[in-house]
């Protein structure tokens, strides 16, 4: 079975035709970095805009990147939520239209789930159920119980900023460039992590859940004061260096830490993990150095960002499970809660 699949969800104009939920035979995508670094993180007016003006162009480079026709294309994939109602608006009438003047069954698809699909494409070997799921991103933070392909049950979430935009944030701050996670794992490279005693948020009677809000605001009360009139501009390098350290030392800690507690909980032996923040080579080392008996699964670098081949990927999934396509009826969702984990018992979707 031949799937495109086509991704709109925030920034991220992409589109990829993957064979058997597997195979991988394109996968274009355009970024909006060049839109969006002014102003240190996306407005959803430009990206709206910009996604009108690639998608078109983008399924035409996937499909012919594939060496195939619309016409040999089975099913049509389509991330129809969470993320921005407009970009999300764009992407899902893209795939309807194309869907109804072809006749091709077409299929809605959760993006965070196809975050964690994403590390499954790059394994040999089939993961042994249940799981671990950990997505780690710009928009979202959360481990997950995963029983299966297209069943998965909510463990625990932020309560405030997801640890991506906490970096974007602390970066901004920083008066670095964006995005900011790529700017402060170099920075920490050359900074001692123990010079700021920053460190990751607890909330009350939840253990599992995480809160980066706190840890955002420490670091800007380090560079400009309790009054915030102090500039960065004032900062050295090195006090840069060792600001970016301990805040991504607090952060990447406080992920491992709740991992390893809810890996325990639920007897996990293996972790998925799904997301843009997962290209951090410092918290892949931090896992494999604090976490050794836990095999983790992380996507491949083309498959941790936002794109269209993790899409295509599960809907194929989606589709041979249900046995039909989605109604031209579905709606763009701007969040998609999890089943919580309380409820699984009495949940067989």
């Amino acid at each position: 079975m031949l799937v495109l699949g086509i991704e709109s969800t925030c920034d991220e104009t992409a589109c990829a035709v993957v064979r058997d939920g597997k195979e991988i035979l394109s996968n274009v995508v355009t970024s909006q970095i060049d839109l969006h670094e002014q102003f240190g993180g996306v407005v959803p007016e430009l990206a709206c805009r910009r996604h009108i003006d690639v998608i078109i162009p983008v399924i035409d480079e996937a499909l012919k990147t594939a060496n195939v026709e619309l016409s040999d294309i089975d099913l049509i994939a389509v991330a129809h939520g969470p993320g921005l109602i407009g970009a999300l608006l764009i992407g899902l009438h893209t795939a309807k239209g194309l869907a109804l003047a072809h006749n091709i069954p077409f299929i809605g698809v959760n993006h965070v789930e196809a975050h964690l699909y994403a590390s499954l494409m790059s394994m040999e070997k089939p993961i042994q159920f249940p799981c671990l799921g950990a997505v780690l991103s710009g928009g979202h933070t959360a481990l997950i119980l995963v029983e299966d392909v297209n069943r998965y049950y909510l463990i625990s979430q932020t309560v405030d900023d997801a640890i991506g935009e906490a970096f974007d944030k602390v970066a901004k701050i920083l008066d670095l460039p964006y995005p900011g996670g790529p700017q402060i794992e170099e920075l920490a490279k050359h900074g001692n992590h123990l010079q700021y005693n920053f460190k990751g948020g607890n909330v009350k009677g939840r253990p599992l859940d995480f809160s980066f809000s706190g840890l955002k605001t420490s670091v800007l009360y380090a560079i400009k004061g309790q009054d915030c009139l102090d500039t960065v501009k004032s900062f050295k390098q090195s006090d840069k260096c060792n600001i970016a350290a301990s805040f991504q030392h607090a952060a990447l800690n406080d992920v491992i830490k709740k991992t390893l507690l809810a890996a325990k909980k639920y007897s996990c032996n293996e972790v998925i993990f799904g997301g843009g923040v997962t290209n951090n080579q410092t918290l892949r080392q931090l896992f494999k150095n604090l976490a050794p008996e836990l095999t983790c699964h992380w996507p491949a670098v083309n498959l941790s960002l936002d794109n269209a081949a993790m899409i295509a990927g599960l809907g194929y999934h989606l589709f041979k499970s249900k046995g039909i396509g989605d109604s031209l009826e579905l709606e763009p969702l701007t969040r998609i809660p999890f089943v919580p984990l309380e409820n699984s018992q009495n949940n067989n979707d």
